[in-house]
């Protein structure tokens, strides 16, 4: 242990030298800490999980290494109190060096960084893996017994009888009754039945469609290079058959016996994802995502580490999980600001999956519609191999862009005329339509008419969204609530309105406007029970006349055939922030959400209503596609010297007293460190004050990777060690996506 670790002083001297083992534990501090093995134990393997001392706790830990001598004397260190995994560790080579590489380019604690790499189950002190799934079938000297009378032994004989229809597995056998473990272990004392490993289920193949020539370009380019690392971006138009071309590319790996990780963005995707995956292929994928229990994803991890399941569909963490023949990783929607974790360990998993990828020697595939600009120029500098699909899969048409100029437009719930009637003809054509506001609730502010007052955060530098239904104002950044006022909290007047449109009130407004019709919703507060989310895209693909309202839930990756019509409702905020990346997220989920219409035989329409039609983004991207539009952004950043020209990194300060953060951010200024990379700030965060607490930070900058990271670890000892840094909660974020 280090020589400030609590609770080693006074240990009894150990008079030998022997390996020490280098633990990493989940604790905010970006060091490894030392400890003895178990007396008389064999010494326990890198990967392998430990429960040591730490202060006057007990902890899981991780064995990183075993080495000696240690950083500290040898009679200040205690022992391994036990060994968890007494036989194969649970992380392998190659995932513990992919860990250890995270921590170091991240900047951040080895034991936080290696967590992710386990299932909350086994992070816990009484933590243990789940028993191998088992199946049972009917021995040799069980189908003698068969021929037999059944005697007394009704019970021991029906399971036979059940057994001698094929192998059954526990979940099959508990059509017995409650009993049925009690019966089935005399069975097998009697040697009747026997026990195997559970072997996945065989399913029928659908064949594929016929592959476009775009579509059998990048399948062989890719497929000629399996084996090795090569990293791939697939550019394909919404609709040119992204998926098509993952499915084929995963066929030759699953004959092989050979395993596979597909990542998606949102947990949603997930279920078509499966079904189309199982029709295609012929296996169950193996999933995981936060909407999972603990058990299942327990098992989930298991099944994989243990090579047992072939194919894993998962949100960003299932990038970590122990795949031991993976090859071939897949990142579809390898855009989405999802794939980078803001928070803790604040790692992009698209990056990481390319260094895991690099590392083991295998393709990765990088999917969007809309690739982000680091992307984009990866590909032009060659360190991408770029495949485009210019054509929709189903020959159909890319939709049609109508901009509509809300100056001059009526509108009522925040839907103009000319968007209303675009609706109406789409319904009475027998065809459906979506209506995209990226904001839930029913209004953004709820307003006092006679004097002025409006809702607002106690805990930030926010207003609060009107819920009307739930009769209550809810703060979307840090969850603080409050029932809605029946009188002005100010002058008691009675003059409450809604400020702004949000989907409830659109649902609301569409529902009286089209009394016929079927309205559904698609955020957060509407798909928050268990199933309620693949209930309502099956209404929506049973083709149906009916009318989608939702947010960003709606703009990605869904295949809606008989969609023909989509309004984009109030998209302008992003032209007007501070955010350097707010034009290219703009671009993205525009042609995202425009992507869902027209995708089969009959042409689709996108309705943009903006208060901005003359906007250069807006007409460039309308006119002449994201291709332009990304050229036009990846200039402008060369010219300003901005990512991916650039390489950054935030220090992020936050404390509940505004003049803590400044200090802490004005002495680690001071002690940046002389080199080519460059200091700003400090700076407010785009929303100052979240959840009580204000937030600020300073940003690094440099022209070289090497160079600025050999500052930020210069930096960061001497950051510990500011008398501030206690003052204050703050973390390094290296390549940001957020400001």
């Amino acid at each position: 242990m280090p020589h400030d670790s609590p609770g080693h002083s006074g240990t009894a001297k150990v008079s030998t030298t022997p390996t020490v083992l280098k633990v990493a534990l989940p604790v905010p501090l970006r060091q490894l800490f030392d400890y003895l093995p178990q007396e008389g134990a064999p010494q326990p393997s890198p990967g392998t999980r430990v429960v040591v001392p730490f202060g006057r706790r007990r902890m899981v830990g991780i064995v990183v290494a075993a080495q000696a001598p240690a950083s500290v004397a040898q009679d200040r260190l205690l022992r391994v109190g036990s060994v968890l995994d007494a036989g194969q560790p649970l992380l392998d080579g190659e995932l513990l060096g992919l860990m250890h590489w995270c921590w170091q380019y991240y900047k951040h604690a080895p034991g936080d960084v290696l967590q992710a790499a386990l299932p909350t189950a086994l992070r816990k002190l009484g933590g243990a893996l789940p028993e191998e799934p088992l199946q049972y079938r009917v021995s040799a000297s069980g189908q003698e017994r068969l021929g037999q009378p059944a005697g007394r032994a009704k019970a021991q004989f029906a399971l036979l009888q059940l057994l001698a229809g094929g192998v059954k597995t526990p979940q099959e056998l508990q059509d017995l009754g409650d009993r049925w473990r009690t019966t089935l272990a005399r069975v097998m004392e009697q040697g009747w039945v026997q026990a195997e490993p559970l072997q996945p289920a065989l399913l029928p193949v659908e064949p594929g469609p016929q592959l476009t020539a775009e579509q059998h370009a990048a399948v062989t380019a890719i497929q000629s290079v399996a084996g090795s690392f090569s990293c791939h971006l697939l550019d394909g138009v919404t609709g040119s058959g992204k998926t098509e071309v993952y499915l084929r590319l995963l066929e030759p790996v699953l004959r092989e016996g050979k395993q596979a990780v597909v990542l998606v963005p949102e947990i949603g995707l997930t279920p078509q994802l499966i079904r189309r995956f199982q029709r295609r292929l012929g296996v169950s994928p193996v999933v995981l995502h936060s909407g999972l229990s603990e058990g299942e994803r327990l098992s989930a991890w298991q099944s994989m580490r243990t090579g047992r399941a072939q194919l894993l569909i998962g949100t960003r963490s299932a990038l970590f999980t122990p795949m031991p023949r993976l090859a071939l990783i897949v990142l579809d929607e390898e855009h989405d600001a999802s794939f980078k974790q803001q928070d803790g360990f604040r790692y992009s998993a698209r990056d990481v999956a390319v260094k895991r990828a690099a590392g083991l020697g295998i393709p990765v595939l990088l999917g969007s519609a809309t690739p982000s600009l680091e992307s984009l120029n990866n590909a032009a500098t060659g360190r991408y191999c770029h495949h485009r699909l210019r054509q929709r899969a189903t020959q159909a048409s890319l939709p049609d862009w109508q901009v509509l100029d809300m100056r001059q437009q009526a509108s009522i719930n925040g839907l103009a005329g000319a968007s209303l009637q675009a609706i109406e003809e789409c319904l009475d054509r027998g065809e459906q339509a979506m209506v995209f506001l990226n904001r839930r609730g029913y209004a953004p502010l709820l307003l006092c008419g006679q004097c002025g007052w409006h809702g607002r955060c106690d805990r930030c530098e926010s207003n609060m969204t009107w819920h009307r239904s739930e009769r209550r104002l809810s703060c979307h950044h840090c969850g603080n609530e409050k029932p809605v006022p029946r009188f002005c909290p100010d002058c008691r007047a009675d003059d409450l309105r809604g400020i702004g449109e949000g989907t409830q009130q659109l649902e609301a407004g569409l529902r009286e406007r089209f009394p016929n019709t079927l309205v559904w919703r698609f955020d957060r507060d509407s798909t928050r029970r268990k199933g309620v989310l693949e209930g309502q895209i099956e209404q929506v693909r049973s083709g149906q006349p009916c009318i989608m309202v939702g947010t960003q839930m709606l703009a990605k990756g869904h295949h809606f055939p008989a969609v023909t019509r989509v309004v984009v409702v109030n998209s302008d905020q992003a032209l007007y922030s501070a955010d350097f990346r707010a034009l290219e997220r703009l671009g993205q989920t525009l042609l995202q959400v425009a992507g869902r219409a027209g995708r089969a035989d009959k042409p689709g329409q996108v309705l943009l209503q903006t208060y901005e039609p003359d906007s250069q983004a807006l007409q460039l991207l309308v006119t002449r596609g994201y291709e332009a539009y990304a050229a036009w952004l990846l200039e402008d950043r060369r010219l300003a010297g901005l990512p991916p020209f650039a390489f950054q990194a935030q220090l992020r300060a936050e404390a509940a007293a505004k003049e803590h953060v400044l200090r802490f951010l004005e002495a680690a200024s001071r002690v940046f460190p002389q080199g080519s990379g460059a200091l700003f700030g400090p700076v407010p965060a785009l929303m100052e004050k979240v959840a009580g607490r204000y937030r600020m930070y300073l940003l690094a900058q440099a022209t070289q990777r090497a160079e600025l990271h050999r500052q930020l670890d210069v930096w960061l000892e001497k950051l510990q060690a500011l008398p501030a840094a206690r003052q204050v909660r703050w973390a390094v974020d290296v390549d940001p996506q957020d400001q």
